[in-house]
């Protein structure tokens, strides 16, 4: 059979596209490797060592700074008190941000690492605290500083400008809003696309989850103030008592999520603190209720807090307690949105991914379970940026096997014992960056 002159330029050129393909993964995963051995660890380690609270983060923030510049990016520093805003232009093409947190915890380290935290720091309230980054805030910085790396030696392969920020407190909250309010897109323009990635002990270590949705949840604090009438413990029929009051009030919240919600739109109520009283024989005059609330769409975040003032003042009308005594309800007037990935966007970038990496670099058996929050929302929103929030997996996949069969649990999030392998999530998340980078910003 005679093969027609097109045909046999495809069948040559098939190959030659696979083959330049896997040899362009190849040499990038090569360099990252390479990195991470002479620079990359180290800085990790260090960064590690030497964590710092929100707000606080002056030597991480500096250290960031210094590795920004020396790779020739324009950075300039104090961003928002303490962030970092790195430029690099390289011709006409989109912007395209980076975001990575920088805070650590007021954790007391139990790792056992060998490069454990021994910090001490004084917190926002005057007292020492031990400091850890028991949220891999040291791996985002890591993985920022080697994606600046690879993206200065491919220079020749993408076209437009890369924008790297270095975000404080992310943890206390207000780092990104300290950010926007010192004109971070004024002063350096908005991005076409953003993105941002987070290092999970709950994924096997260098996989990836992209989330077509929302990644992680929208938060509010809410108070709940109740009076009551205060009274002899030995008479409580002289008062009202607003510890059981409290009480019913708590276990009311709960029917809201059970009884109100949908089954499968994910939301939560916790109520997280409850002070009242001062003594075992003293029915006191009020008592406070903190709750966190939890939702993934503004849609049931407004159901959530209607229910939750519904039910608080009502069971007041219920204790008996006059119009003018009833629980008040405060809600926190600078809520956290959900974090929504711009779906389109997502696929993109996945698509993307599983050409370079293959479908196997996606951890299939992850299931998002917690409703967890974030403050990057603030960096995406008015305007709105098409936005890509990822995770790196960070837990060895012998340690997930060891759980199951009864061995130890894989430490979570903000835990003392937390810890992850380095290694394959920086390289991985170096990796994925970088290659999300160039698919945004093709060479023209």
């Amino acid at each position: 059979m005679k093969l027609h002159p097109s045909t046999l330029r495809l069948s040559v050129l098939i190959p030659a596209l696979l083959c330049s393909t896997v040899l362009h993964a190849q040499n990038l995963n090569d360099a990252i490797a390479a990195d991470y051995n002479k620079n990359l660890k180290g800085l990790f380690e260090h960064l590690h060592q030497n964590p710092e609270l929100s707000f606080m983060e002056f030597k991480t923030s500096k250290r960031l700074a210094d590795e920004l510049t020396t790779l020739g990016y324009e950075v300039t520093p104090g961003v928002g008190k303490t962030g970092v805003v790195a430029i690099l232009k390289n011709g006409k093409g989109p912007m395209v941000m980076m975001r990575a947190d920088m805070d650590a915890l007021p954790v007391e380290e139990k790792s056992g690492l060998p490069y454990s935290s021994k910090t001490k720091s004084k917190d926002w309230f005057g007292k020492e605290v031990s400091v850890m980054h028991a949220c891999g805030h040291d791996m985002h910085v890591t993985s920022l500083v080697g994606t600046a790396r690879q993206m200065v030696r491919l220079k020749d392969q993408w076209s437009g400008t890369l924008m790297l920020i270095g975000q404080p407190a992310e943890e206390y909250t207000g780092g990104a809003i300290g950010m926007r309010n010192d004109k971070i897109y004024q002063r350096f323009g908005t991005p076409d696309y953003a993105m941002a990635l987070h290092v999970s002990s709950e994924i096997e270590a260098g996989k990836i989850v992209a989330v077509e949705g929302s990644p992680f949840s929208g938060v509010d604090s809410v108070d709940i103030e109740i009076p009551g009438v205060g009274a002899h413990g030995a008479s409580p029929h002289r008062g009202k008592d607003p510890i059981v009051l409290g009480a019913q009030i708590v276990m009311a919240l709960q029917t809201i999520v059970s009884r109100e919600i949908a089954p499968k739109e994910p939301s939560v109520i916790t109520v997280g603190s409850f002070h009242a009283g001062s003594k075992h024989n003293i029915i006191p005059d009020s008592a406070h209720l903190q709750l966190t609330v939890r939702s993934d769409t503004v849609e049931t975040r407004d159901q959530l807090i209607a229910a939750i003032e519904r039910v608080a003042v009502n069971m007041g009308r219920v204790a008996g307690m006059p119009e003018d005594k009833l629980p008040k309800v405060t809600v926190d007037p600078q809520p956290m949105p959900p974090t929504i990935n711009d779906i389109p966007l997502t696929q993109r970038l996945k698509t993307s991914w599983t050409q370079h990496f293959g479908a196997d670099i996606f951890d299939q058996k992850f299931k998002r379970l917690g409703m967890g929050a974030e403050d990057y929302p603030f960096l995406i929103q008015n305007p709105t940026i098409p936005s890509v929030y990822f995770q790196i997996g960070g837990t060895p996949k012998a340690a997930f096997e060891a759980e199951r069969t009864g061995g130890a649990a894989v430490p979570s999030h903000h835990s003392p014992l937390f810890k992850i392998s380095p290694e394959p999530a920086i390289r991985s998340g170096v990796e994925a960056t970088v290659v999300a980078m160039l698919e945004l910003m093709p060479k023209t």
